[in-house]
């Protein structure tokens, strides 16, 4: 049995992404490190990119019926998908692990193996017909994945 639908799946990547974007954001104002802040300031963009992206393909899905879903519900997705991947109450904590900028870039590698393996999980949750919408979801990970593996190996 399928537990969600392809639009909740992205409800969450979208959370997800405001999340990415807020952590980075704090994390390039916790730094005195010009080249840390301004590579933060450059993932907290890249999840605005991937939020839109999102928000783009939920717009073009068919709305499914919000009404047969109590309030609760929707507040349990919003904190379920607030302690996934960028957990905001952790921002301090995860600012004393980050001494210098390939431990940033190694965190930030992380963060996103962690989004594709939530992702490839979720494909059992879902209607198979719906996978190639998660796919493009993954696919945007991936992307970044290899762009901050770019950016390892130049710091190497």
């Amino acid at each position: 049995m399928k537990n969600y639908d392809i639009s909740e799946i992205l409800q969450f990547a979208i959370k997800i992404e405001e999340n990415g974007e807020e952590f980075y954001r704090v994390l390039a104002k916790s730094t005195e490190d010009k080249k840390q802040s301004e590579l933060f300031e450059y993932l907290a963009d890249e999840e605005v990119n991937h939020k839109n992206v999102f928000t783009s393909l939920l717009s073009k899905l068919k709305a499914y019926n919000t009404d047969e879903f109590p309030e609760e519900y929707f507040a349990y997705l919003k904190a379920y998908a607030n302690s996934m991947i960028f957990d905001l109450k952790d921002v301090e904590g995860e600012t004393g692990k980050i001494r210098d900028i390939k431990a940033a870039v190694d965190y930030a590698i992380k963060k996103e193996l962690d989004s594709i393996l939530l992702y490839q999980e979720l494909k059992d949750a879902i209607p198979q017909e719906q996978h190639s919408i998660l796919n493009k979801i993954i696919q945007q990970e991936r992307n970044h994945f290899i762009k901050l593996s770019s950016i390892k190996k130049i710091l190497v």
